[in-house]
């Protein structure tokens, strides 16, 4: 018998029955999606470290080694299980060439190896380790997606006299520089050719890596290292940080996702509830002939429970088998750079776990919604066919004002509105969070394209970039560029800076090492948290992440080995940083050229036309220097994540303004259904179908423009600190939307005007069956 009720109700209201499932579908596609992303590329991440046998800890040193030195040491030193000194042969963008033109415009270090004996193998698609012939190379992955290389393609050095074609037949995917946002790419080379190429160009780079008996000691492996006095021209990363940087990319874009997803939690209460009370309104005259003819409240209530528990239980399990194929969608960067791990039951327990966790709500809300029909007496459902709860306020607007003469409907849709302001207090909540969830990724995506974001990346925003790497006569190449720009009639304004390696007394009273930025930080200056550029020697801005690592706030002092004594240092500013994990400084201070990272000059042209033509000046006149505008810098270090965010604001798109049309679609019926004896009153006084369609379209766009007003609020104030909650992991604690009024003020919300006026036709067509005759003959 119930089966057969359920049959026939579900026949009877196909399109309230559509309208939940699909939403709940849609509920449990993002819940599963996003849950799988998050573990997909936790596991990922984790095979690819485990299969390459990633390092612990890795000195990068360029300049002189002493392998006899470190290798004596190591033999020596109880923490270290296996170490490596892996030889590297930078060459030059300019010289490398995938197609027709040259690699001179990269920011990228080209990093030529041979694949790796004992660990921190370099990986080919399917996660084995690499093993590459004479004459042939496997290319990073960053450049598969960026160049779209195809096996059998080309790669050539050509420097003066020396010109090699190698062919490839493999890309690498490296744990340690994987990710777009690390300015290094190591393409896998054979031993012979390795010899040649270190032999006629290139400058030789090394990294000293370590694999730990116990990696829970890297902290005491670190400081015993830096107390040895062993190479260390270079930063020191450590495992952690490689996991950090590889999770970055996919990691906001899963944490978007995840965010969205809670927000249509929200939204799928609101839903249940809306269809709920449509169909007890429309079904009030039915439930109470069941009453009166002795069907017991509990039998009523197991009747509409099974129709949801059915309509939600299919919704889940069609939802978390879409979501399988919808994922791809979400993970194929990860796929890309990281490959997918074996599957475990972990993952799809999580994501069946997420899913079952929407079911759950959708049973919660449908037992607290069906506690009304205790409040449904078969007298009086009979008598007035209405459930009778609507709070209707005696506020009334006055119909002799000429401006509300002139549109009546209107003028009826706001009254409705103001009197009955309780009824339509959720559907302003649905419009509000749409908005909200519209506007914020839309507004983050425009933040990572534009140009100001490079505050994030701890640079001052300038017209051109110019990036010198050690080399041998790079002291020299330095003062040459720094003689020619001051020189440079056409150059505005510059500001020469060095990165260096300096030594930071930890809160353990050992030393850390923290790359320190000198120079004169007023001529393009950062947007601080807290405080200001250090303007003394003794004064140090610190990156968000450090500050934090340190414990450190503005007017705190911390202690630096600066020319072999220890020097206070007083802390100026705190500033964002989300390059090398978030872990620099900005200080003036004496450097050691010894430990010098990298030289970097910032410049302002005085006709910012002249950029292009600049870049190519100065990339000819002081090769291989990196030579980017500020907008090629952006794009080569986030490309991937403003791609797939691009992806993700879409597909967040589509499903706000779906989300909006269903609630709408559900609402109107409810409401038509409530309103169904007024709209036979204005019938039978002489209103066309067109004014009382115009009213309830009017009441729609009515609490529309209200959400979107209080959606776009929400989005320019809760939007940044939901953003930087999700960055503050990656070194941007604080962010400020870069905001394009024509998307996000007037093309989104016209977007979802124009899907929910649809919406409200199609939802209103009922009204032609109300009548005076009708309702009397009831």
């Amino acid at each position: 018998m119930l089966a057969r009720m359920l049959q026939n109700e579900f026949r009877r209201k196909k399109g309230i029955t559509l309208t939940l499932f699909m939403f709940v579908l849609l509920a449990a596609i993002l819940v599963a999606s996003g849950t799988r992303m998050i573990m997909e590329l936790s596991t990922s991440i984790q095979h690819l470290f485990t299969e390459s046998k990633t390092p612990h800890v890795v000195q990068m040193h360029s300049g002189e080694l002493d392998r006899n030195k470190v290798s004596q040491w190591t033999q020596a030193n109880d923490l270290v299980a296996q170490h490596q000194i892996v030889d590297m042969i930078n060459v030059d963008g300019s010289h490398v060439y995938f197609g027709a033109e040259s690699e001179k415009g990269s920011i990228m270090d080209m990093d030529f190896v041979v694949q790796n004996k004992d660990f921190d193998y370099l990986l080919n698609m399917n996660n084995e380790i690499i093993q590459v012939n004479e004459g042939e190379i496997a290319v990073p992955v960053y450049y598969l997606q960026e160049k779209q290389l195809q096996l059998g393609d080309s790669v050539v050095i050509q420097d003066g006299s020396f010109n090699r074609s190698y062919r490839i037949v493999d890309f690498v995917r490296d744990a340690q520089m994987n990710p777009s946002i690390i300015h290094s790419k190591r393409f896998v080379i054979s031993p012979q050719d390795f010899q040649m190429l270190k032999q006629r160009t290139g400058e030789t780079e090394y990294l000293i890596e370590f694999r730990l008996v116990d990696p829970n000691k890297t902290n005491e492996f670190i400081q015993t290292y830096q107390n040895a006095d062993l190479p260390n021209s270079g930063p020191l990363v450590t495992y952690s940080l490689f996991q950090l940087l590889n999770a970055l990319t996919d990691g906001v874009v899963a944490a978007v996702i995840i965010m969205v997803s809670l927000i249509l939690i929200v939204i799928a209460v609101c839903c249940i509830r809306f269809t709920m009370l449509a169909t007890i309104e429309e079904d009030y005259r039915e439930i109470s002939v069941m009453k009166a003819i002795g069907v017991s409240g509990r039998d009523i209530r197991t009747l509409y429970l099974s129709k949801y528990v059915v309509i939600a239980g299919l919704a889940c399990i069609v939802g978390y088998l879409s979501s399988i194929y919808v994922n791809r969608l979400f993970t194929s960067n990860i796929m890309l750079y990281m490959g997918s791990a074996p599957a475990t039951w972990l993952n799809e327990a999580l994501s069946l776990f997420a899913v079952i966790t929407i079911f759950a709500i959708v049973l919660g809300c449908c037992i607290l919604v069906l506690r009304r029909f205790n409040q449904i007496s078969a007298i009086e459902g009979l008598r007035s066919g209405s459930l009778g709860d609507t709070d209707v306020s005696t506020r009334k607007l006055s119909l002799s004002n000429s401006r509300w003469s002139r549109s009546v409907p209107v003028f009826l849709a706001l009254q409705d509105v103001i009197q009955r302001k309780r009824l339509y207090r959720l559907l302003l909540l649905v419009f509000t969070v749409s908005s909200l969830i519209i506007i914020v990724p839309v507004n983050f995506l425009n933040t990572l394209r534009s140009p100001s974001f490079i505050s994030y990346m701890g640079v001052g925003q300038s017209d051109i970039r110019i990036d010198l790497r050690y080399s041998e006569d790079v002291e020299q190449r330095y003062a040459e560029l720094l003689e020619h720009v001051r020189t440079d009639s056409d150059v505005l304004r510059y500001s020469p800076l060095v990165t260096t390696q300096f030594n930071v007394r930890n809160n353990e009273g050992g030393y850390d090492q923290i790359s320190v930025e000198t120079g004169d930080f007023s001529i393009f200056p950062l947007s601080y948290l807290s405080g200001l550029a250090p303007k003394t020697d003794n004064e140090i801005a610190l990156s968000d992440a450090n500050s934090r690592e340190l414990d450190k706030k503005v007017g705190d002092s911390i202690v630096l080995m600066v020319e072999d004594r220890e020097k206070t240092m007083v802390v100026s500013g705190i500033y964002q940083d989300v390059t090398n994990g978030g872990k620099t400084a900005k200080a003036l201070l004496p450097y050691d050229k010894n430990r010098v990272l990298w030289y970097v000059v910032s410049l302002d042209l005085k006709d910012a036309s002249q950029i292009t033509d600049k870049i190519a000046a100065y990339e000819q006149a002081f090769s291989p220097a990196k030579v980017t505008d500020l907008q090629g810098y952006l794009h080569q270090t986030l490309g991937g994540t403003i791609d797939q965010l691009k992806r993700v604001t879409i597909a967040v798109l589509v499903v706000a303004v779906l989300v909006s049309i269903l609630i709408t679609s559900l609402f109107l019926r409810m409401l038509v259904a409530k309103d169904h004896g007024d709209i036979a009153i204005l019938r039978s006084l002489g209103f066309a179908l067109s004014n009382i369609r115009l009213k309830y379209v009017m009441i729609t766009l009515i609490v529309l423009g209200i959400g979107v007003l209080a959606g776009t609020i929400l989005a320019n104030t809760a939007g940044p600190l939901l953003i930087s909650a999700i960055m503050s992991s990656f070194g941007a604690s604080h962010m400020e939307f870069v905001i394009n009024p024509l998307q996000a003020y007037i093309l989104c919300p016209l977007l979802l005007a124009s899907a929910i006026t649809i919406a409200a036709l199609l939802s209103i067509q009922s009204i032609r069956e109300a009548s005076i005759v009708k309702m009397i003959v009831e």
